[in-house]
């Protein structure tokens, strides 16, 4: 199962964006398929702090549209939301303490974690951070847009 990180999320939202042609074409083309694809929830959540804060866009998304846009994604009958489950703690706890990681790099180490104790084969991001976790492969699918 392929996961989707925030900046994929905001690049398919956000029509101004460099990558947001070739983003909106990759969700859409996970949305649509019959194959299972996964969402973080950490990442809907900040996907949504993202889109509609004003000191990130001048013009920032309308509270209406992101909302819509949300439940666009959760509309894919093949979408999995990855949450926090029992077996959470020993993944992040791992990570944390190999990485050495403190202060915000946690939330990447978070969203790591949920999709290594979701199973997820692979998770799409442009988030060079996400590499210093063993364990988790990561793939930027724009990387050839660049």
């Amino acid at each position: 199962m392929i996961a989707l990180d925030t900046n994929l999320l905001v690049y398919a939202h956000r029509a101004e964006n460099p990558f947001h042609t070739a983003a909106i074409k990759l969700v859409n083309e996970l949305a649509e398929s019959k194959t299972a694809w996964a969402i973080p929830w950490p990442c809907l959540h900040e996907f949504y702090g993202v889109i509609t804060n004003p000191r990130i866009h001048a013009v920032p998304t309308p509270i209406e549209v992101a909302i819509k846009q949300i439940e666009i994604w959760l509309e894919s009958p093949t979408l999995q939301l990855l949450s926090e489950t029992p077996e959470h703690w020993p993944y992040l706890r791992q990570l944390i303490a190999k990485a050495k990681l403190k202060g915000p790099m946690v939330h990447d180490a978070r969203i790591a974690a949920l999709c290594l104790a979701h199973g997820v084969r692979e998770l799409w991001s442009a988030d060079r951070d996400f590499s210093r976790f063993s364990g988790l492969r990561v793939r930027n699918p724009l990387r050839a847009c660049e």
